[in-house]
């Protein structure tokens, strides 16, 4: 369930965000205040500049990908003119996913990657996501390299003898992605194909379209029921794969009489199922039950953010292993796995992170995981989530006015619950004895997140309304 108390009208027209992992922004309007043509040459003429500076190379490439949103090509053929500007090599996928972008700019040895996608938001979004050259998210440190070379236009562009050179990669690197997913010890291809499995498939028509019936018939899936597979960029309901969102599959599910259904976000690094009986397996339980399934198999640490369940720690320590927290984001979840050596982590939104494969939320791994475990375990999807414990998360939000001072207001929270086990590392997270509530500033939208577990739906909403209240009386 989401609560919704709105302090401000509509946060989806003429919203520019930049931050440390990337910009994002609509489509439209003003210089500035959205995702312009003008505002997307500025970002990624820093972007360009702080590659050549951090490889220390006088040419360097840059792999390109992008989900399926109507505004891609568009802001694609910007990002590359500018890239060739700066003489920087694109080696352009198109259509491909977000982890598959992580993957290529390893394995074609560049420099660095952009994706463009908003991920989860409607679309009229559009976002510069932006890699390193080990494919992954760029550190905050260098987030503020690059937000400072754009405040300065601080970048030199290339002479006509030296501009930038355009390569094509057909496919989207998505064959090639596939390939190293079928290659891991623990996706068992022979147990899928057994268990004659029927899967529904909901891709929100993007690039999961694309990517996941092709995995699924790699997988020996037995029959591929494809529900908005078409990557055309338009959206059928929200693209957040949330319960609310998902009552077509659902549906579809139970008259296909399917075994699970599959649900993924527009730039496939965010995984949701859903059970035979068409109830929500839960984004959450997606990395705890991919989790327990390696951790089956290989002992070790796991990581999550502190707005994910409680179930990871638990299942990690019925292993054998240690649970740490982060908080949230794809970069601080990864920086702890390397100092932790953990096996498996990720985020409760759905993100599962593989080491073996790559330091990246992805979909495609998470689905041939979940897959094999589900199969080998002889068990209904319904069964397998009743196996873990039981927790339920309420996920809620605040939009925010700009008058309102969020940090004061968290620094209030903290003080008000001090008695309490208080984490401020990110927002202020309040552990009671048996349930907890986090409270943050999302990095990519004008809201306060309040996140809170309990062992009830009715116990978690009504610990997320005392908050909320308690918010509301210091505004």
């Amino acid at each position: 369930m989401i609560l919704l108390i709105i302090f401000k009208p509509n946060i989806n027209t003429m919203t520019l965000i930049k931050s440390i992992s990337g910009i994002r922004g609509t489509i439209g309007g003003p210089v500035g205040e959205g995702l312009t043509p003008l505002d997307t040459v500025k970002f990624v003429s820093a972007y360009g500049a702080w590659v050549k500076t951090a490889s220390g190379k006088s040419k360097v490439k840059v792999v390109l990908g992008r989900d399926a949103r109507i505004s891609g090509p568009m802001i694609k053929r910007i990002v590359i003119s500018t890239l060739q500007g700066m003489g920087v090599d694109v080696i352009d996928l198109d259509l491909s996913t977000t982890p598959t972008v992580e993957m290529a700019v390893v394995d074609l040895k560049a420099d660095g990657g952009i994706i463009l996608t908003a991920s989860h938001n409607p679309k009229q979004w559009n976002a510069l996501k932006l890699l390193n050259n080990k494919g992954e998210f760029i550190s905050g440190e260098d987030g503020l390299k690059i937000l400072d070379l754009a405040e300065k236009e601080d970048f030199l562009y290339a002479d006509v003898d030296h501009l930038g050179r355009i390569t094509a990669h057909e496919g989207g690197y998505i064959h090639e992605h596939i390939q190293h997913i079928l290659a891991l010890p623990y996706v068992d291809v022979a147990a899928i194909k057994k268990a004659r499995l029927k899967v529904v498939v909901d891709a929100v028509n993007s690039t999961g379209g694309i990517a996941v019936p092709y995995l699924l018939k790699a997988l020996g899936v037995a029959e591929i029921v494809e529900l908005y597979c078409e990557p055309n960029g338009q959206f059928p309901h929200n693209p957040e794969p949330l319960p609310e969102h998902l009552t077509e599959i659902s549906a579809l599910i139970k008259t296909q009489k399917a075994h699970v259904g599959v649900v993924v976000d527009p730039d496939v690094d965010r995984l949701a199922m859903v059970c035979e009986d068409g109830s929500m397996f839960g984004e959450e339980y997606t990395l705890v039950a991919v989790a327990d399934y390696v951790l089956s198999q290989k002992k070790g640490n796991t990581v999550s953010n502190l707005s994910s369940s409680r179930a990871l720690r638990d299942v990690t320590q019925k292993h054998g292993g240690n649970y740490a927290a982060t908080a949230v984001g794809e970069v601080n979840v990864v920086t702890t796995m390397k100092e932790t050596n953990a096996v498996i982590g990720g985020e409760g939104n759905g993100g599962v992170i593989l080491p073996e494969l790559h330091y990246g939320r992805d979909a495609l791994v998470g689905i041939a995981l979940f897959l094999s475990h589900l199969a080998k375990s002889g068990m209904s999807c319904s069964a397998l989530k009743a196996s873990y414990p039981y927790y339920y998360i309420s996920k809620n939000k605040i939009e925010l006015t700009p008058e309102i001072d969020v940090d004061a207001i968290l620094d209030k929270m903290a003080k008000k619950y001090a008695h309490e086990d208080i984490s401020t590392i990110d927002g202020v997270k309040i552990d009671f004895p048996t349930e907890w509530v986090h409270l943050r500033k999302s990095n990519t939208e004008a809201i306060i997140r309040i996140y809170s577990e309990s062992a009830s739906k009715e116990s978690a909403e009504a610990l997320a309304n005392k908050i909320i209240d308690d918010i509301k009386s210091m505004i």
